[in-house]
């Protein structure tokens, strides 16, 4: 029987061994787990900005990230052109209103993604500044006295849209609406001028910001009825459009964040825009009335 002695000793030395080396593979397994889970664990803090170590900094990076972001989503670039024209940029938007003045005029801007027009006057509709500046991407929105106008190349590239409908557009990532609003006169003696669903005013929703184009036209109910507009263009001329006087009452009526008085030259001369801003601010010192040059100053004598 004392060869069962060293087979037992084996056996127990055998068992042993393999509990060992189970135990050690088991620790192994749970490590790799551990290490897994921690690493997944820190990709998702890190996407989260949520990670404890250098909190501070995270913090720090994580309100600039937030600022540039807002900043940007709601960043509309205001660019004065002539009388009734000018270019607004919204993110990689540029869109041209009632461009007139040649190539030249342009010669500073980006070329436009859309290009908006409110009427049949000269000022407004130039088909030689047109065939200038259109591209083979930009489109074109008018109502359709104007597109009755164009010719079949410009044609083929617009959109027609007549008061009270609206069209949304995605270009790149930037997402804006254009709504057309009615434009005309009110006074007798001025009813030939602009007659009532013939041109369009614009109100565009670029991101956060409500930006509205009067156009030609007086103090309409349409105008003073607009809501939660951050920019308005606002045309006071004689005897095409209307006094300073009801541009300044219309304004008081529908409050916008700022107000750009333009499209103020009649035939006798420019419109009193510090009247204007006076009248406004008399009355409610939150609208921001911003007077930009418009016209080339004269030249000093």
């Amino acid at each position: 029987m004392n060869y069962l002695k060293p087979l037992v000793v084996l056996i127990c030395i055998t068992v042993f061994s393999c509990k060992s080396d189970k135990k050690e593979s088991n620790s192994n397994f749970n490590e790799t787990i551990e290490k897994e889970e921690v690493s997944e664990v820190e990709t998702i803090n890190n996407e989260s900005h949520k990670t404890e170590v250098g909190s501070e900094k995270k913090q720090e990076d994580i309100e600039k990230v937030i600022t540039v972001t807002e900043t940007s989503a709601s960043s509309v670039t205001i660019n004065p052109i002539f009388h009734g024209t000018l270019v607004l940029e919204y993110e990689n938007v540029v869109l041209y209103i009632d461009p007139v003045g040649g190539a030249e005029a342009f010669k500073d801007q980006k070329p436009p993604s859309l290009i908006l027009i409110t009427d049949i006057h000269g000022d407004h509709l130039n088909i030689e500044t047109l065939e200038a500046i259109s591209t083979n991407g930009s489109k074109i929105i008018a109502p359709l006295a104007v597109a009755d106008k164009l010719p079949s190349e410009l044609r083929s590239k617009t959109s027609v849209l007549s008061n009270f409908l609206s069209k949304n557009y995605t270009i790149g990532k930037a997402k804006l609406s254009i709504e057309a609003i009615p434009m005309y006169n009110l006074r007798e003696e001025a009813l030939k001028f602009h007659p009532k669903n013939r041109g369009n005013g614009y109100v565009l929703t670029l991101g956060n910001e409500r930006v509205y184009i009067s156009g030609d036209t007086e103090d309409i109910p349409e105008m003073r009825q607009l809501k939660n507009i951050d920019i308005a263009f606002v045309c006071m001329n004689l005897p095409y459009t209307m006094t300073v006087e009801s541009a300044a009452d219309a304004v008081l009526e529908f409050k916008p964040k700022k107000v750009y008085p333009y499209h103020y030259r009649g035939t006798n001369g420019f419109s009193d825009v510090k009247k204007f801003k006076a009248i406004v601010n008399d009355k409610n010192s939150a609208i921001e009335v911003i007077q930009d040059e418009w016209y080339e100053k004269p030249d000093e004598v």
